[in-house]
Protein backbone atom coordinates (compact mmCIF):
# COMPACT_ATOMS: atom_id res chain seq x y z
CA UNK A 1 0.00 0.00 0.00
CA UNK A 2 1.39 3.39 -0.94
CA UNK A 3 0.21 6.97 -0.50
CA UNK A 4 1.28 9.53 -3.10
CA UNK A 5 3.78 6.96 -4.36
CA UNK A 6 5.40 6.62 -0.94
CA UNK A 7 5.27 3.61 1.32
CA UNK A 8 2.61 4.03 3.98
CA UNK A 9 5.18 3.78 6.75
CA UNK A 10 7.27 6.53 5.17
CA UNK A 11 4.26 8.83 5.02
CA UNK A 12 3.49 8.05 8.65
CA UNK A 13 7.05 8.84 9.69
CA UNK A 14 7.14 12.12 7.74
CA UNK A 15 3.77 13.18 9.15
CA UNK A 16 4.57 12.23 12.73
CA UNK A 17 7.81 14.24 12.59
CA UNK A 18 5.86 17.49 12.14
CA UNK A 19 2.68 16.43 13.97
CA UNK A 20 3.92 14.33 16.90
CA UNK A 21 0.70 14.67 18.88
CA UNK A 22 -1.48 12.99 16.26
CA UNK A 23 0.15 9.54 16.58
CA UNK A 24 -1.27 8.90 20.04
CA UNK A 25 -4.77 9.98 19.00
CA UNK A 26 -4.72 7.71 15.95
CA UNK A 27 -3.43 4.70 17.85
CA UNK A 28 -6.12 5.22 20.50
CA UNK A 29 -8.82 5.39 17.85
CA UNK A 30 -7.92 2.41 15.67
CA UNK A 31 -5.23 -0.17 14.97
CA UNK A 32 -2.38 0.70 12.61
CA UNK A 33 -3.96 -1.20 9.71
CA UNK A 34 -6.96 1.16 9.62
CA UNK A 35 -4.81 3.80 7.95
CA UNK A 36 -4.54 1.56 4.92
CA UNK A 37 -8.30 1.01 5.01
CA UNK A 38 -8.96 4.75 5.05
CA UNK A 39 -6.68 5.26 2.06
CA UNK A 40 -8.77 3.08 -0.28
CA UNK A 41 -11.79 5.29 -0.73
CA UNK A 42 -10.59 8.12 -2.93
CA UNK A 43 -9.21 8.62 -6.43
CA UNK A 44 -5.76 7.89 -7.78
CA UNK A 45 -2.64 9.98 -8.35
CA UNK A 46 -0.19 8.80 -11.01
CA UNK A 47 3.49 8.95 -11.86
CA UNK A 48 5.71 6.25 -13.32
CA UNK A 49 8.50 6.30 -10.81
CA UNK A 50 9.04 6.40 -7.09
CA UNK A 51 9.44 10.03 -5.92
CA UNK A 52 12.76 9.29 -4.23
CA UNK A 53 14.14 8.44 -7.70
CA UNK A 54 12.39 11.21 -9.58
CA UNK A 55 11.72 14.88 -8.76
CA UNK A 56 9.02 15.75 -11.26
CA UNK A 57 5.88 14.43 -9.87
CA UNK A 58 3.91 13.11 -6.97
CA UNK A 59 2.73 9.62 -7.45
CA UNK A 60 -0.14 7.33 -7.80
CA UNK A 61 -2.27 5.75 -5.18
CA UNK A 62 -5.61 6.01 -3.53
CA UNK A 63 -5.69 8.62 -0.83
CA UNK A 64 -8.26 9.83 1.60
CA UNK A 65 -8.23 12.98 3.68
CA UNK A 66 -10.64 11.42 6.14
CA UNK A 67 -9.89 8.87 8.84
CA UNK A 68 -12.67 6.25 8.90
CA UNK A 69 -13.45 5.13 12.42
CA UNK A 70 -16.11 2.83 13.87
CA UNK A 71 -18.55 4.05 16.48
CA UNK A 72 -16.84 1.91 19.10
CA UNK A 73 -13.44 3.43 18.21
CA UNK A 74 -14.77 6.98 18.47
CA UNK A 75 -16.56 6.31 21.73
CA UNK A 76 -13.26 6.13 23.57
CA UNK A 77 -12.13 9.57 22.36
CA UNK A 78 -13.00 13.01 23.63
CA UNK A 79 -14.49 15.58 21.23
CA UNK A 80 -11.10 17.27 20.92
CA UNK A 81 -9.41 13.93 20.18
CA UNK A 82 -11.97 13.15 17.49
CA UNK A 83 -11.27 16.53 15.89
CA UNK A 84 -7.55 15.80 16.00
CA UNK A 85 -8.02 12.43 14.31
CA UNK A 86 -10.17 13.96 11.57
CA UNK A 87 -7.56 16.62 10.87
CA UNK A 88 -4.54 14.35 11.12
CA UNK A 89 -4.75 11.72 8.44
CA UNK A 90 -1.14 11.31 7.23
CA UNK A 91 -2.20 11.70 3.59
CA UNK A 92 -3.84 15.03 4.41
CA UNK A 93 -0.78 16.21 6.35
CA UNK A 94 1.45 15.30 3.41
CA UNK A 95 -0.94 17.09 1.02
CA UNK A 96 -0.96 20.27 3.14
CA UNK A 97 2.83 20.23 3.23
CA UNK A 98 2.83 19.76 -0.54
CA UNK A 99 0.56 22.76 -1.06
CA UNK A 100 2.95 24.92 0.95
CA UNK A 101 5.62 24.13 -1.65
CA UNK A 102 3.35 24.40 -4.70
CA UNK A 103 1.39 27.62 -4.08
CA UNK A 104 2.75 31.03 -3.18
CA UNK A 105 1.40 32.70 0.00
CA UNK A 106 -1.98 34.33 -0.52
CA UNK A 107 -2.90 32.26 -3.60
CA UNK A 108 -6.66 32.64 -3.51
CA UNK A 109 -7.32 29.96 -6.14
CA UNK A 110 -5.31 27.42 -4.14
CA UNK A 111 -7.34 28.32 -1.06
CA UNK A 112 -10.59 27.95 -2.97
CA UNK A 113 -9.67 24.60 -4.53
CA UNK A 114 -8.39 23.14 -1.25
CA UNK A 115 -11.45 24.47 0.57
CA UNK A 116 -13.78 22.77 -1.91
CA UNK A 117 -11.96 19.49 -2.62
CA UNK A 118 -9.87 19.05 0.52
CA UNK A 119 -6.08 19.18 0.55
CA UNK A 120 -5.60 15.61 -0.69
CA UNK A 121 -8.34 15.88 -3.31
CA UNK A 122 -7.02 19.19 -4.60
CA UNK A 123 -3.49 17.81 -4.81
CA UNK A 124 -4.80 14.77 -6.66
CA UNK A 125 -6.48 16.99 -9.24
CA UNK A 126 -3.16 18.69 -9.98
CA UNK A 127 -1.18 15.43 -10.07
CA UNK A 128 -3.72 13.81 -12.40
CA UNK A 129 -3.57 16.91 -14.60
CA UNK A 130 -7.27 17.55 -14.62
CA UNK A 131 -8.43 19.72 -17.49
CA UNK A 132 -9.31 23.29 -16.45
CA UNK A 133 -12.96 22.68 -17.37
CA UNK A 134 -13.18 19.65 -15.10
CA UNK A 135 -11.53 21.34 -12.13
CA UNK A 136 -13.54 24.55 -12.58
CA UNK A 137 -16.77 22.55 -12.67
CA UNK A 138 -15.84 20.55 -9.57
CA UNK A 139 -15.00 23.71 -7.64
CA UNK A 140 -18.13 25.55 -8.76
CA UNK A 141 -20.34 22.61 -7.78
CA UNK A 142 -18.89 22.47 -4.27
CA UNK A 143 -18.34 26.18 -3.66
CA UNK A 144 -21.95 27.22 -4.08
CA UNK A 145 -22.30 30.96 -3.52
CA UNK A 146 -18.56 31.41 -2.96
CA UNK A 147 -17.94 31.50 -6.73
CA UNK A 148 -19.54 34.16 -8.93
CA UNK A 149 -21.71 32.51 -11.55
CA UNK A 150 -21.64 35.62 -13.73
CA UNK A 151 -18.60 34.75 -15.84
CA UNK A 152 -17.86 31.03 -16.11
CA UNK A 153 -15.29 31.60 -18.84
CA UNK A 154 -13.29 34.02 -16.72
CA UNK A 155 -13.32 31.58 -13.80
CA UNK A 156 -12.16 28.78 -16.09
CA UNK A 157 -9.28 30.96 -17.31
CA UNK A 158 -8.30 31.67 -13.71
CA UNK A 159 -8.27 27.95 -12.99
CA UNK A 160 -6.19 27.31 -16.11
CA UNK A 161 -3.62 29.92 -15.08
CA UNK A 162 -3.48 28.43 -11.59
CA UNK A 163 -2.79 24.95 -12.96
CA UNK A 164 -0.04 26.38 -15.15
CA UNK A 165 1.72 28.04 -12.23
CA UNK A 166 1.36 25.03 -9.92
CA UNK A 167 2.53 22.33 -12.35
CA UNK A 168 6.24 23.35 -12.47
CA UNK A 169 6.43 23.08 -8.67
CA UNK A 170 4.81 19.65 -8.46
CA UNK A 171 7.84 17.83 -7.08
CA UNK A 172 7.46 15.16 -4.41
CA UNK A 173 11.15 15.46 -3.55
CA UNK A 174 10.62 19.08 -2.43
CA UNK A 175 7.82 17.98 -0.10
CA UNK A 176 9.87 15.14 1.37
CA UNK A 177 12.88 17.40 1.90
CA UNK A 178 10.84 20.11 3.62
CA UNK A 179 9.21 17.57 5.94
CA UNK A 180 12.54 15.99 6.82
CA UNK A 181 14.17 19.36 7.40
CA UNK A 182 11.25 20.40 9.59
CA UNK A 183 11.74 17.25 11.64
CA UNK A 184 15.46 18.00 12.03
CA UNK A 185 14.93 21.51 13.41
CA UNK A 186 11.87 20.64 15.49
CA UNK A 187 9.40 22.59 13.36
CA UNK A 188 5.72 21.65 13.47
CA UNK A 189 2.88 21.98 10.96
CA UNK A 190 -0.32 23.59 12.24
CA UNK A 191 -3.49 22.95 10.22
CA UNK A 192 -6.87 24.72 10.06
CA UNK A 193 -9.18 23.18 12.64
CA UNK A 194 -6.39 22.51 15.12
CA UNK A 195 -7.02 23.76 18.64
CA UNK A 196 -4.06 26.12 18.35
CA UNK A 197 -4.98 27.47 14.91
CA UNK A 198 -5.17 31.32 15.07
CA UNK A 199 -8.78 32.05 14.22
CA UNK A 200 -7.99 35.58 13.09
CA UNK A 201 -6.29 34.41 9.91
CA UNK A 202 -9.57 32.83 8.78
CA UNK A 203 -10.80 36.37 8.12
CA UNK A 204 -8.53 36.30 5.05
CA UNK A 205 -11.01 33.93 3.39
CA UNK A 206 -9.60 32.09 0.37
CA UNK A 207 -6.30 33.91 0.94
CA UNK A 208 -5.84 32.39 4.41
CA UNK A 209 -2.81 30.13 4.83
CA UNK A 210 -3.30 26.43 4.07
CA UNK A 211 -1.04 25.56 6.99
CA UNK A 212 1.46 27.21 9.31
CA UNK A 213 4.96 25.95 10.04
CA UNK A 214 6.16 26.95 13.50
CA UNK A 215 8.78 26.58 16.19
CA UNK A 216 8.04 27.56 19.76
CA UNK A 217 5.60 26.85 22.56
CA UNK A 218 1.82 26.24 22.27
CA UNK A 219 1.09 29.02 24.77
CA UNK A 220 2.09 31.57 22.13
CA UNK A 221 -0.90 30.63 19.96
CA UNK A 222 -3.22 30.72 22.95
CA UNK A 223 -2.08 34.31 23.56
CA UNK A 224 -2.87 35.54 20.01
CA UNK A 225 -6.53 36.44 20.76
CA UNK A 226 -5.11 39.06 23.15
CA UNK A 227 -2.26 40.41 21.04
CA UNK A 228 -1.20 43.65 19.37
CA UNK A 229 1.04 43.87 16.31
CA UNK A 230 3.74 46.53 16.55
CA UNK A 231 5.38 47.36 13.22
CA UNK A 232 7.55 50.07 11.77
CA UNK A 233 10.58 51.06 9.76
CA UNK A 234 13.75 49.00 9.52
CA UNK A 235 15.85 52.18 9.48
CA UNK A 236 14.45 53.29 12.82
CA UNK A 237 15.63 56.34 14.70
CA UNK A 238 16.47 56.44 18.40
CA UNK A 239 13.07 58.03 18.97
CA UNK A 240 11.29 55.20 17.16
CA UNK A 241 13.15 52.49 19.04
CA UNK A 242 12.42 54.18 22.36
CA UNK A 243 8.71 54.37 21.55
CA UNK A 244 8.75 50.71 20.47
CA UNK A 245 10.46 49.63 23.69
CA UNK A 246 8.02 51.55 25.92
CA UNK A 247 4.96 50.42 23.94
CA UNK A 248 5.94 46.75 23.90
CA UNK A 249 6.85 46.61 27.59
CA UNK A 250 3.71 48.53 28.57
CA UNK A 251 1.42 46.23 26.58
CA UNK A 252 3.09 43.13 28.02
CA UNK A 253 2.55 44.54 31.51
CA UNK A 254 -1.15 44.83 30.68
CA UNK A 255 -1.30 41.17 29.61
CA UNK A 256 -1.02 41.46 25.84
CA UNK A 257 1.21 39.41 23.54
CA UNK A 258 3.33 41.22 20.94
CA UNK A 259 3.24 40.26 17.25
CA UNK A 260 5.75 41.53 14.70
CA UNK A 261 7.96 40.51 11.77
CA UNK A 262 11.45 40.17 13.33
CA UNK A 263 12.95 42.75 10.96
CA UNK A 264 15.68 45.17 11.97
CA UNK A 265 14.60 48.41 13.59
CA UNK A 266 11.14 48.70 15.14
CA UNK A 267 10.23 45.00 14.85
CA UNK A 268 13.38 43.83 16.59
CA UNK A 269 13.01 46.33 19.41
CA UNK A 270 9.36 45.32 19.97
CA UNK A 271 10.37 41.67 20.29
CA UNK A 272 13.32 42.42 22.60
CA UNK A 273 11.26 44.57 24.94
CA UNK A 274 8.57 41.90 25.18
CA UNK A 275 11.16 39.26 26.04
CA UNK A 276 12.81 41.57 28.59
CA UNK A 277 9.41 42.05 30.23
CA UNK A 278 8.94 38.26 30.34
CA UNK A 279 6.01 38.46 27.95
CA UNK A 280 4.99 36.36 24.96
CA UNK A 281 6.01 37.54 21.50
CA UNK A 282 5.32 35.99 18.09
CA UNK A 283 7.36 36.56 14.92
CA UNK A 284 5.98 35.91 11.43
CA UNK A 285 8.67 35.19 8.83
CA UNK A 286 8.71 35.52 5.03
CA UNK A 287 10.81 32.37 4.61
CA UNK A 288 11.16 28.94 6.17
CA UNK A 289 11.43 28.63 9.94
CA UNK A 290 14.53 26.45 9.57
CA UNK A 291 16.74 29.40 8.64
CA UNK A 292 16.06 32.56 10.55
CA UNK A 293 15.97 35.82 8.61
CA UNK A 294 17.47 38.34 8.94
CA UNK A 295 20.63 36.47 9.92
CA UNK A 296 21.55 39.27 12.32
CA UNK A 297 18.49 38.33 14.38
CA UNK A 298 19.33 34.63 14.60
CA UNK A 299 19.90 34.81 18.36
CA UNK A 300 16.79 36.95 18.88
CA UNK A 301 14.60 34.54 16.93
CA UNK A 302 16.07 31.65 18.91
CA UNK A 303 15.01 33.38 22.12
CA UNK A 304 11.53 34.03 20.70
CA UNK A 305 11.17 30.31 19.86
CA UNK A 306 12.04 29.40 23.45
CA UNK A 307 9.13 31.30 25.03
CA UNK A 308 6.94 32.41 22.12
CA UNK A 309 6.65 31.28 18.51
CA UNK A 310 8.29 31.78 15.13
CA UNK A 311 5.72 31.17 12.37
CA UNK A 312 5.66 31.00 8.57
CA UNK A 313 3.29 29.66 5.93
CA UNK A 314 6.32 28.78 3.78
CA UNK A 315 8.02 25.38 4.10
CA UNK A 316 11.48 24.78 5.47
CA UNK A 317 14.09 25.74 2.91
CA UNK A 318 12.02 28.54 1.35
CA UNK A 319 13.87 31.83 0.87
CA UNK A 320 12.29 35.21 1.66
CA UNK A 321 11.42 37.51 -1.24
CA UNK A 322 9.85 40.95 -1.51
CA UNK A 323 6.51 39.42 -2.51
CA UNK A 324 6.61 37.04 0.43
CA UNK A 325 7.34 39.88 2.82
CA UNK A 326 4.24 41.69 1.56
CA UNK A 327 2.13 38.56 1.96
CA UNK A 328 3.63 37.85 5.38
CA UNK A 329 2.30 41.25 6.49
CA UNK A 330 -1.29 40.11 6.03
CA UNK A 331 -0.72 37.38 8.64
CA UNK A 332 0.68 39.88 11.13
CA UNK A 333 -2.42 42.03 10.70
CA UNK A 334 -4.90 39.13 10.75
CA UNK A 335 -3.46 37.15 13.68
CA UNK A 336 -3.52 40.08 16.11
CA UNK A 337 -6.45 42.10 17.43
CA UNK A 338 -5.00 45.51 16.55
CA UNK A 339 -2.09 46.98 14.61
CA UNK A 340 0.03 49.96 15.61
CA UNK A 341 2.57 51.61 13.28
CA UNK A 342 5.25 53.12 15.52
CA UNK A 343 7.52 54.81 12.97
CA UNK A 344 7.30 54.66 9.18
CA UNK A 345 8.46 56.64 6.18
CA UNK A 346 6.20 57.74 3.35
CA UNK A 347 6.63 54.44 1.47
CA UNK A 348 7.52 52.10 4.32
CA UNK A 349 6.58 48.43 3.96
CA UNK A 350 4.94 48.60 7.38
CA UNK A 351 2.18 50.66 5.78
CA UNK A 352 1.32 47.49 3.88
CA UNK A 353 0.57 45.81 7.22
CA UNK A 354 -1.59 48.81 8.15
CA UNK A 355 -3.47 48.41 4.88
CA UNK A 356 -4.26 44.77 5.58
CA UNK A 357 -5.40 45.63 9.12
CA UNK A 358 -7.72 48.30 7.75
CA UNK A 359 -9.14 45.96 5.12
CA UNK A 360 -9.83 43.32 7.78
CA UNK A 361 -11.55 45.84 10.05
CA UNK A 362 -8.91 45.58 12.74
CA UNK A 363 -8.26 48.64 14.92
CA UNK A 364 -5.38 50.67 13.48
CA UNK A 365 -3.18 53.11 15.39
CA UNK A 366 -0.18 55.26 14.47
CA UNK A 367 2.35 57.05 16.67
CA UNK A 368 3.15 60.63 15.65
CA UNK A 369 6.73 61.84 15.43
CA UNK A 370 8.58 65.09 14.76
CA UNK A 371 7.02 66.89 11.80
CA UNK A 372 10.52 67.36 10.42
CA UNK A 373 11.33 63.64 10.48
CA UNK A 374 10.85 61.73 7.20
CA UNK A 375 10.79 58.48 9.17
CA UNK A 376 7.45 59.51 10.71
CA UNK A 377 5.87 60.80 7.49
CA UNK A 378 4.06 57.49 6.94
CA UNK A 379 2.50 57.59 10.41
CA UNK A 380 1.32 61.17 9.87
CA UNK A 381 -0.14 60.11 6.52
CA UNK A 382 -2.05 57.25 8.14
CA UNK A 383 -3.51 59.61 10.75
CA UNK A 384 -4.39 62.39 8.33
CA UNK A 385 -5.62 60.47 5.30
CA UNK A 386 -6.52 56.97 6.41
CA UNK A 387 -8.35 57.32 9.73
CA UNK A 388 -5.68 55.71 11.90
CA UNK A 389 -6.04 56.59 15.59
CA UNK A 390 -3.28 58.75 17.03
CA UNK A 391 -1.71 56.85 19.94
CA UNK A 392 1.27 57.85 22.05
CA UNK A 393 1.63 55.20 24.78
CA UNK A 394 0.69 51.65 25.77
CA UNK A 395 -2.54 52.74 27.49
CA UNK A 396 -3.83 54.45 24.36
CA UNK A 397 -2.85 51.42 22.29
CA UNK A 398 -4.77 49.17 24.68
CA UNK A 399 -7.80 51.42 24.21
CA UNK A 400 -7.85 50.36 20.54
CA UNK A 401 -8.94 46.94 21.78
CA UNK A 402 -11.70 48.37 23.92
CA UNK A 403 -9.82 48.55 27.19
CA UNK A 404 -11.17 50.97 29.75
CA UNK A 405 -8.67 53.83 30.26
CA UNK A 406 -9.00 53.27 33.98
CA UNK A 407 -7.84 49.67 33.81
CA UNK A 408 -7.73 46.42 31.94
CA UNK A 409 -11.25 46.17 30.60
CA UNK A 410 -10.87 43.37 28.11
CA UNK A 411 -14.37 43.89 26.76
CA UNK A 412 -13.34 45.09 23.35
CA UNK A 413 -14.06 42.96 20.34
CA UNK A 414 -11.85 42.40 17.31
CA UNK A 415 -12.72 44.79 14.57
CA UNK A 416 -13.68 48.17 15.88
CA UNK A 417 -12.04 51.19 14.38
CA UNK A 418 -10.16 50.56 11.17
CA UNK A 419 -8.83 52.62 8.33
CA UNK A 420 -10.49 53.23 4.98
CA UNK A 421 -8.88 50.27 3.24
CA UNK A 422 -10.54 48.19 0.51
CA UNK A 423 -9.22 44.68 0.01
CA UNK A 424 -8.47 43.35 -3.44
CA UNK A 425 -8.97 39.58 -3.04
CA UNK A 426 -7.14 38.65 -6.23
CA UNK A 427 -3.75 39.82 -5.10
CA UNK A 428 -4.07 40.78 -1.46
CA UNK A 429 -3.63 44.45 -2.42
CA UNK A 430 -5.29 47.13 -0.34
CA UNK A 431 -6.52 50.13 -2.24
CA UNK A 432 -6.49 53.47 -0.47
CA UNK A 433 -3.59 52.66 1.85
CA UNK A 434 -0.02 53.48 0.81
CA UNK A 435 3.05 51.33 0.78
CA UNK A 436 1.90 48.20 -1.03
CA UNK A 437 3.90 48.32 -4.23
CA UNK A 438 7.25 49.85 -4.98
CA UNK A 439 7.46 52.05 -8.06
CA UNK A 440 3.84 51.27 -8.99
CA UNK A 441 4.66 47.66 -9.94
CA UNK A 442 2.00 44.97 -10.04
CA UNK A 443 2.21 41.87 -7.87
CA UNK A 444 3.29 39.79 -10.91
CA UNK A 445 6.11 42.22 -11.66
CA UNK A 446 7.31 42.12 -8.04
CA UNK A 447 7.32 38.31 -8.06
CA UNK A 448 9.14 38.09 -11.40
CA UNK A 449 11.75 40.63 -10.32
CA UNK A 450 12.30 38.59 -7.14
CA UNK A 451 12.88 35.50 -9.31
CA UNK A 452 15.53 37.11 -11.54
CA UNK A 453 19.26 37.07 -10.85
CA UNK A 454 21.63 39.93 -11.60
CA UNK A 455 24.38 37.48 -12.65
CA UNK A 456 22.87 34.20 -13.91
CA UNK A 457 20.43 34.39 -16.85
CA UNK A 458 17.24 32.43 -16.23
CA UNK A 459 14.78 30.96 -18.71
CA UNK A 460 11.10 31.85 -18.84
CA UNK A 461 10.20 28.44 -17.39
CA UNK A 462 12.70 28.80 -14.54
CA UNK A 463 11.46 32.30 -13.71
CA UNK A 464 7.87 31.05 -13.73
CA UNK A 465 8.69 28.18 -11.37
CA UNK A 466 10.55 30.45 -8.95
CA UNK A 467 7.85 33.14 -9.05
CA UNK A 468 4.94 30.70 -8.95
CA UNK A 469 3.38 32.23 -12.09
CA UNK A 470 2.04 30.95 -15.39
CA UNK A 471 4.15 31.50 -18.52
CA UNK A 472 1.90 34.19 -20.00
CA UNK A 473 1.98 36.13 -16.71
CA UNK A 474 5.79 35.92 -16.65
CA UNK A 475 6.05 37.18 -20.23
CA UNK A 476 3.78 40.13 -19.50
CA UNK A 477 5.70 41.07 -16.37
CA UNK A 478 9.08 40.76 -18.10
CA UNK A 479 7.91 43.00 -20.91
CA UNK A 480 6.90 45.73 -18.47
CA UNK A 481 10.10 45.35 -16.44
CA UNK A 482 12.21 45.54 -19.60
CA UNK A 483 10.53 48.80 -20.61
CA UNK A 484 11.44 50.41 -17.30
CA UNK A 485 14.98 48.99 -17.42
CA UNK A 486 14.52 46.65 -14.46
CA UNK A 487 15.09 43.48 -16.53
CA UNK A 488 17.01 42.65 -19.69
CA UNK A 489 17.06 39.67 -22.04
CA UNK A 490 20.19 37.79 -23.06
CA UNK A 491 20.71 34.84 -25.40
CA UNK A 492 20.58 32.37 -22.51
CA UNK A 493 17.77 33.97 -20.53
CA UNK A 494 16.69 36.99 -18.52
CA UNK A 495 18.67 39.05 -16.01
CA UNK A 496 17.75 41.70 -13.48
CA UNK A 497 18.46 45.13 -14.98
Amino acid sequence: MTIFGLDEGTVRDLASAVRPAWNEALSAAAPRSSLADSARDDAECRTDEHPDDRADGLADERVDGRADRTADDRADLTADDRADVAANNPADIFARAAWSTIAEPGDGMAGLVVGCLGAAGALRSVIDRWAPDRLALAVRERAGGDVDDGDADEFRRSVEQALQRWAPRLKSRDVILCLRQAGRVGARLLLPGDRLWPEGVNDLGAHAPLGLWWRGVPEAFEALPQSVSLVGARAATGYGEHVAMEASAGLVDRGYAIVSGAAYGIDGMAHRAALASQGITVAFLAGGVDRFYPSGHDALLGRIAESGAVISELPCGAAPTKWRFLQRNRLIAAASRATVVLEAGWRSGSLNTAGHAAALGRPLGAVPGPVTSPTSAGCHRLIREYDAVCVTNALEMAELLGEDPGGRGGSGTPGGHGGRGDADPAGGRVRGVPGERAAGRTSDQIRVLDALSSRSPRSIADVGRRAGLATNAVLGALGALELEGAARERETGWLRG
